[in-house]
């Protein structure tokens, strides 16, 4: 069923240009351990055979290898108890924002302020390292997305399905932003409509 699951997902995130070539890598935490996409697999192109089951630690149950940004995965879930399943790929917009080391901030419409506060950019350092776990998480403790620089993004929630949303959505407000810099500027939503979404924010919890 879990395998299943990230296998549907790993084809959403391909069909929405969510992910590219073999990037990325997708995981969800059960209580025998986190079940995580392999080493080099491709995330829209994935079998049963390609998820990889490791214990709290990252250390792999069979001789199939996980995802080398596996450390990313486990500290996330060794720091947030509420997040069950990660997403960490590629997309397009949000990398452009990552690799330009702009954060994404601007209240330009309701979705951003209700689904994020902003997504912020993690400090550059070389992928699978310590350095980039570090960077990474600290940026997590409390926010369900970030970018990391020159790299990627990486969303997180209490499910599969909504880690997927979450960067699905942070993928169109990323894309919303660019276009309006082409048309001139957004018009910002002022601190009075602000207030009022985090009420409503609030009210819906």
């Amino acid at each position: 069923m879990i395998k299943s699951e990230i296998i549907d997902v790993g084809k959403l995130l391909y069909n929405k240009n969510l992910t590219v070539g073999t990037s990325g890598n997708i995981s969800v935490k059960t209580q025998n351990g986190i079940y995580i996409t392999g080493t080099g697999t491709a995330l829209g192109f994935l079998n049963e055979d390609d998820i990889v089951l490791i214990d709290f630690d990252g250390k792999e149950s069979g001789n199939k290898k996980a995802s080398s940004e596996k450390m990313l995965h486990v500290e996330i879930y060794k720091q947030r108890n509420d997040i069950n399943a990660i997403i960490h790929t590629h997309p397009e917009y949000l990398t452009s924002f990552a690799v330009c080391h702009k954060e994404l901030n601007e209240p330009i419409m309701s979705e951003n302020i209700l689904y994020f506060e902003d997504i912020p950019v993690a400090p550059y350092a070389m992928p699978s390292s310590e350095k980039l776990v570090k960077n990474t998480v600290s940026c997590m403790l409390n926010r369900d997305v970030v970018m990391m620089a020159n790299h990627g993004a990486v969303a997180a929630a209490d499910s599969l399905k909504h880690a997927f949303l979450k960067m699905e959505t942070a993928e169109y407000w990323a894309k919303v932003t660019l276009y309006t810099k082409f048309l001139g500027g957004a018009k910002l939503l002022d601190q009075n409509d602000i207030k009022d979404l985090i009420n409503l924010k609030q009210m819906a919890k």
